[in-house]
């Protein structure tokens, strides 16, 4: 698992940290503690994805405004919650959308689709992108310790927690048919 982690870890960061990543650069800072990871390449690979991706999805919706909108369609909802913060926070709302679960893809194509300005964007862009990956990956780094103890704790019950799971799976399924 540590070769698998060491040759495709930085790899996969990219990739998911491309269209989000919080989930994977808070495992990565998790791994970077444990020593599997380095934490400086760590940010440095979640943000340079995570800024590529956000400025490909405002480009996009720039240039194919038709084809952002079908996509867009399906959730209507978002996209006007996304346009409420955008009335109500400004620019503000590229920081805050890094950290807003269903949200955070559709920022920037909902902006690409308006007059906001491409450099403007690209600049708050960057510094949003900064902030989150330093401060998602130092964070998940630092908590690294308690992590672990954690998860050692919850090996000790494992099978309980399995078995709870998978009866509360079946009752789920049994109660919906």
């Amino acid at each position: 698992m540590e070769e698998l982690i060491k040759d495709w870890g930085y790899i996969i960061l990219f990739l998911y940290s491309f269209g989000g990543g919080f989930v994977a650069l808070v495992v990565a800072g998790i791994l970077s503690y444990s020593g599997e990871l380095n934490i400086v390449i760590t940010i440095l690979v979640a943000g340079v994805a995570n800024f590529i991706g956000d400025q490909f999805l405002f480009t996009v919706a720039r240039n194919n405004k038709q084809q952002a909108k079908q996509m867009m369609k399906k959730h209507s909802r978002k996209i006007a919650l996304s346009h409420l913060l955008m009335r109500k926070y400004g620019s503000l709302v590229i920081f805050i959308q890094k950290y807003i679960y269903g949200i955070k893809t559709l920022i920037p194509l909902a902006m690409g689709l308006t007059k906001y300005d491409y450099k403007k964007f690209m600049f708050f862009n960057l510094f949003a992108t900064i902030l989150w990956s330093v401060l998602i990956g130092v964070a998940s780094y630092m908590l690294g310790d308690t992590i672990y103890k954690y998860l050692d704790e919850i090996k000790q019950y494992g099978v309980w927690i399995l078995g709870i799971f998978i009866v509360g799976f079946v009752v789920f399924v049994r109660n919906k048919m």
